[in-house]
C-alpha cells in the first residue's frame, strides 16, 4: 500500500470536487472524484481507498439526504474496514446521528473548515489503516493456526507411550522437556502438547535457544527499550512477554551457556524479568516446554548445565524415539508428507511404487523424521508422474549409514559436489553416533551449533 493516503472524493458539483481535490493533493492525499452513486459504487468496486469522503445529496433539488444513507449503506456492505466521512449543507443533529448510525466515521457540514475536513480524513484514514492491518493479522494467524495443527502420525508400538504422555501431561500445567535425537520431531510434540492445553487459545512462541548469541539472548527472551545498546532504535517485546498467557517452546536449551541458563532460572522461577536497558520488573505467565537431544544429566554432571534449571524444565519428560526404531510409522509418515508437498507443489501425486517404498522401509534415516520429509519433498520435485519411484527419493543407504557400502561411497566422493561431500560425512557421522550431536560434531570438529546450522542448511 502507497504511504500517501488514497481517497475518493464524491459530490455531483464538479466545483466542488475540484476544490476538494486542490485541497487533498497540497495536503499530500492522491485523490479520485466521482459525481455520482454508480461511479462511486464502481469506484470502490475496482480500485481501493483508504477513504471516502461523500456528499449526501446527489439528485438536484433534494435536500433530505435519503440517496446518500442508501448509498453508505451499500458502501458499508463492500467494504466495513473503509472509512466514509459524509458531508452536506443541509446538517441537522437528527440527519448526523442518522449517518453515524447507518456506519459513517465522521460527519461535515458545508461550507467546510480546512483545517478540520484534513485533521478527520488524516485520523479516520490512520484507524482504517490499523484496522485493515489487524483484520490480516488475524486472518494469517487463523492460517498459520490452520496450518500449524500438529499431525502426529504414531502408529507404531514404540510411540504409544509418547502419546499417552501428550494426553496425559498436555492438559495439566507441567513444565515439559522434550528428548531425542535432531529430526524426530520434538516440536511437533510441543504443539500437540499445547493444543490439548487449556492455554490451546493462546499464543504458542517457539525459541532456538541454541542459536542466541550471549549478546541477544536477554534482547530476543526479554525485549529490550530503546537506547539500551546501539542499534536498539525502539522497544521491543521479548518472547516470554509475547507468550503470557500462553506457551513458549525453548528448543535446543542445552546449547545454552551458564550465564544464560542463570537467567533464564529466574523467569521459571518468579515469572519475572526486565528488559534490556530497563529497571522496571515485568512478569509473564508462561508454560514451558522445551527440547534437546542432548543428555541433561550428563551435562550436569559435567558441570554444563544447572541442576536447578533441569528441575524447573523437566516436570516430566517425554523421550522420542528415533525413525529407525519405528518402523511402523515410516510409510505412514511418508505418505502424510507427500500429501502436504504434493498439495504444495499442485502436482498430482498419491502414492510410492512398490521399490520406493522399500527404498523408504531399508533406509536408516540418521536424519529421522525430518530427513524423511525432505526425502518426500525432493521426489515430488523430481517425479515426472505418478507414482512416486527410488530414484526419485534421491536415497543413499550405504553411504549414509556407513554400512557395506561406505567405502565404494566414499570412493565416490571426489566425483561429488562439494556441498554433497559435507552431507554425506555428516550423515554418516551421526550414525556412527546413534545420533548424538555432541559427539558427531567432535567427531567431524565443529562446534555444536556449528554443526546446527549445517543440519538445518543440508535439511537433516
Amino acid at each position: 500500500m502507497s504511504s500517501r493516503p488514497r481517497v475518493l472524493i464524491a459530490d455531483d458539483q464538479r466545483e466542488v470536487r475540484e476544490a476538494l481535490r486542490l485541497l487533498l493533493k497540497a495536503e499530500g492525499f492522491e485523490t479520485e472524484t466521482a459525481g455520482s452513486p454508480a461511479e462511486i459504487i464502481q469506484a470502490v468496486t475496482t480500485r481501493g481507498f483508504d477513504a471516502v469522503l461523500m456528499d449526501l445529496n446527489y439528485t438536484r433539488d433534494t435536500t433530505s439526504g435519503r440517496e446518500g444513507l442508501d448509498l453508505l449503506a451499500r458502501l458499508r456492505t463492500l467494504d466495513e474496514s473503509m472509512p466514509i466521512v459524509v458531508m452536506t449543507a443541509w446538517g441537522n443533529v437528527g440527519l448526523a446521528v442518522e449517518v453515524m448510525r447507518q456506519g459513517a466515521r465522521d460527519f461535515i457540514e458545508k461550507p467546510w473548515d480546512n483545517n478540520r475536513l484534513v485533521s478527520i480524513l488524516r485520523t479516520q484514514v490512520d484507524l482504517g489503516r490499523a484496522l485493515r492491518r489487524g483484520e490480516r493479522l488475524e486472518a494469517e494467524n487463523e492460517l498459520l493456526r490452520a496450518a500449524g495443527e500438529p499431525t502426529l502420525v504414531a502408529e507404531s508400538p514404540e510411540m504409544k507411550p509418547v502419546v499417552e504422555l501428550i494426553e496425559r501431561v498436555g492438559p495439566s500445567a507441567a513444565n515439559v522437556l522434550i528428548t531425542g535425537e535432531n529430526g524426530t520431531g520434538k516440536g511437533v510434540v510441543s504443539r500437540a502438547l499445547h493444543a490439548v492445553s487449556p492455554r490451546a487459545d493462546k499464543p504458542m512462541v517457539t525459541v532456538n535457544t541454541g542459536g542466541l548469541s550471549e549478546s541477544v539472548f536477554e534482547s530476543e527472551l526479554f525485549g529490550h527499550v530503546r537506547g539500551a545498546f546501539t542499534d536498539a532504535k525502539a522497544d521491543r517485546v521479548g518472547r516470554f512477554e509475547l507468550a503470557d498467557g500462553g506457551t513458549i517452546f525453548l528448543d535446543e536449551i542445552a546449547n545454552i551457556s551458564l550465564a544464560q541458563q542463570a537467567k533464564l532460572l529466574r523467569v521459571l522461577e518468579t515469572g519475572e524479568f526486565e528488559r534490556l536497558g530497563s529497571s522496571r520488573t515485568r512478569s509473564a505467565d508462561v508454560r514451558v516446554f522445551s527440547a534437546t537431544n542432548a543428555d541433561l544429566r550428563e551435562e550436569v554432571a559435567a558441570g554444563r548445565f544447572r541442576q536447578d534449571l533441569l528441575f524447573r524444565l523437566n516436570t516430566v519428560e517425554i523421550r522420542l524415539p528415533p525413525l529407525r526404531d519405528r518402523q511402523e510409522d515410516i510409510l505412514p509418515l511418508a505418505r502424510h508428507f507427500l500429501e502436504q508437498h504434493a498439495k504444495r507443489y499442485r502436482k498430482p501425486l498419491r502414492s510410492f511404487d512398490e521399490g520406493a517404498r522399500a527404498a523408504l522401509l531399508a533406509h536408516p534415516w540418521p536424519g529421522n523424521v525430518r530427513e524423511l520429509d525432505h526425502a518426500v519433498e525432493r521426489s515430488v520435485l523430481m517425479a515426472p508422474g505418478e507414482p512416486v519411484r527410488t530414484a526419485d527419493l534421491g536415497l543413499q543407504p550405504a553411504a549414509a549409514a556407513g554400512g557395506p557400502g561406505a567405502a565404494a561411497a566414499a570412493g565416490r566422493l571426489e566425483d561429488m559436489p562439494l556441498e554433497e561431500v559435507e552431507r554425506v560425512l555428516i550423515q554418516k557421522a551421526l550414525a556412527r553416533y546413534g545420533g548424538n550431536v555432541s559427539q558427531a560434531a567432535h567427531a567431524l570438529g565443529l562446534s555444536r551449533s556449528a554443526l546446527y546450522r549445517r543440519l538445518e542448511k543440508h535439511g537433516l
